[in-house]
């Protein structure tokens, strides 16, 4: 059962997820599709991975590691506040997504 609830519990966020994202973005227009193409995608998935992962260990203090590194790698580009909140929403729906995810399959567990 345990191995069933994980594995539900990734695929919906990663696939699910992807798409919640998507919706919350959808009002707004970037140009943060500047990089590489299908890379905000792949930061995406992976971001919720982590962050599940983060949920499931009970390591909520990890999450911190996820903005940290996303913020990193995109400072200077923070400097524009249209896409510093762009970039906040996105980040913020896919942990967001991904913690209800994992509180949600940690409870089935109990």
């Amino acid at each position: 059962m345990t191995l069933i609830v994980y594995s539900l519990a990734y695929i919906f966020t990663i696939i699910i997820g992807h798409y919640f994202v998507r919706l919350m973005l959808s009002p707004y227009r970037s140009d943060a599709d500047s990089g590489l193409a299908g890379a905000g995608t792949q930061i995406g998935i992976l971001e919720r991975i982590m962050a599940l992962t983060f949920v499931l260990l009970g390591e909520y203090n990890a999450i911190v590691l996820i903005f940290t590194a996303k913020s990193i790698a995109r400072f200077e580009e923070l400097k524009d506040r249209q896409f510093a909140e762009y970039y906040l929403i996105g980040t913020l729906a896919s942990i967001l997504f991904a913690l209800l995810t994992g509180l949600l399959a940690a409870h089935l567990l109990k």
